[in-house]
């Protein structure tokens, strides 16, 4: 457990902000690719992709007990390896409530209801830069889920943000999101509807200057990578302003980079590659391409033709 001890004292949390201690996903530390601890002050996440035996399980407890600087009040364990990946608390017991703090912000999380808790902490350079190009500006957020880039855009000084997601629970919550950050929703829609079939009332409702998409890796027959990114970036030009930008998250480990690139090269030849973001030191990857990559476009003032 020692290389476990290390990440977490090079990770520990800043200001109570919300930090990955140990990221075994990206298949740096040997025998740990099951891995991945956060920490959402006062609690630490634990989830395993396969079954470790209990006498680990209460090693590791041990060790995040003695290295984190504040005790935290539970640690809890997800075991994404089982149907529907349930949790159980290993030690302690669970806040009422807990939020996500990151960069100012609180962020509502479910820990222990759901499969995932509402908050991806490998986006924080996403919700960085949508907060650093958000000002004065109308913003779609596809795929919204728990709307913590809508939060980002309006702290960043949005106009107006659409949230649309086919899940209502998830609006729900992107709604709690927006109130405990004390931003007035009427400055934030929320639309549970597919995106596919909705083109025409967002074209309504548009254009917008900036549009977000951050889709699922994959949701069953809704959306898979390969078939559906280029159903969508083929449609992003009827919703974006003249001069407007694209923010677009591609999580689909098999694909990498130049699969999104390649789509906006052959639908969009017109867009102005930006730059692509990682997401960061906390996140360190053996195999960069297959990991998240957020990719930043923008379209030219003038459409052609």
């Amino acid at each position: 457990m020692q290389i476990i001890h290390e990440e977490i004292m090079r990770h520990l949390p800043r200001s109570g902000e919300a930090r990955r201690l140990f990221h075994g996903r990206g298949q740096c530390f040997s025998g740990y690719d099951d891995l991945v601890i956060d920490y959402f002050p006062p609690v630490v996440m634990v989830v395993l992709y396969r079954q470790r035996s209990q006498a680990w399980l209460e090693e590791l407890t041990q060790l995040l007990t003695a290295a984190l600087p504040d005790k935290p009040a539970a640690v809890l364990l997800q075991e994404r390896f089982l149907l529907n990946g349930p949790s159980r608390v290993l030690q302690g017991a669970l806040p009422e409530s807990l939020e996500a703090l990151e960069a100012g912000l609180s962020f509502r999380l479910r820990l222990g209801e759901a499969r995932n808790v509402g908050f991806f902490p490998d986006m924080a350079v996403g919700r960085k830069l949508v907060r650093e190009r958000a000002a004065g500006k109308r913003v779609l957020n596809l795929f919204a889920y728990t709307c913590s880039f809508s939060v980002a855009a309006l702290a960043g000084g949005a106009r107006q943000v659409v949230n649309l997601d086919m899940n209502r629970g998830a609006l729900e919550l992107g709604r709690l999101n927006h109130r405990v950050n004390d931003i007035d929703l009427r400055q934030a829609s929320f639309l549970s509807l597919e995106f596919f079939r909705s083109i025409g009332k967002l074209r309504k409702l548009g254009p917008f200057d900036l549009v977000i998409c951050d889709p699922p890796a994959s949701q069953g027959k809704s959306f898979t990578a390969e078939r559906h990114w280029p159903k969508l970036v083929r449609r992003l030009p009827e919703l974006v302003a003249p001069g407007g930008e694209i923010v677009a998250c591609l999580n689909a480990p098999d694909l990498g980079p130049d699969f999104l690139d390649g789509l906006f090269a052959e639908h969009i030849p017109q867009a102005e590659n930006l730059g692509l973001y990682r997401p960061g030191d906390d996140f360190p990857e053996a195999y960069p391409d297959c990991a998240v990559s957020l990719h930043h476009y923008r379209l030219p003032l003038i459409k052609n033709g």
